[in-house]
């Protein structure tokens, strides 16, 4: 399996296709939708989506909020490639741009049916668990 990691521009045809997959991974299952208010604030952030061939398998946005500090959001991998490895590559390529960029922490706020995984990535748990959403989430981080 070949995968493409790019980063979509905020606006591009490219980047709408990343909203329809965080939209039917992230969101309708929640019976929500992204709203064009909360689109907008996303025009400075970094767009990365993951391609099999043409096709988008998987994307997250990357939230610069500090100095130094990236915030990791919207991780969403299409329900056909989930399980096999698409995540975990996608997550160690964002890590690389983030350095690239001069940042020293990234951290999330994950659901915590994917707690384990970002174990796996070294992420560790900061404070106690918090609803977002109406989903149980933590805070972790790592060290860049």
């Amino acid at each position: 399996m070949k995968l493409r990691f790019k980063e979509v521009l905020f606006g591009s045809e490219e980047q709408k296709e990343t909203i329809k997959l965080r939209d039917k991974i992230l969101r309708f299952p929640l019976g929500m939708k992204l709203l064009e208010e909360d689109l907008a604030k996303e025009d400075k952030d970094i767009h990365l989506a993951v391609y099999s061939g043409e096709t988008l398998v998987a994307c997250l946005i990357l939230q610069i909020t500090g100095e130094h500090k990236i915030k990791m959001r919207q991780v969403a991998v299409d329900d056909a490639w989930q399980r096999k490895g698409v995540g975990y590559k996608m997550v160690l390529e964002s890590e690389r741009i983030s350095r690239e960029k001069g940042m020293k922490v990234m951290y999330c706020h994950a659901r915590d049916v994917a707690r384990p995984f970002y174990e796996k990535l070294a992420y560790h748990i900061v404070g106690e668990h918090f609803f977002e959403v109406g989903i149980k989430h933590w805070f972790m981080e790592k060290a860049l």
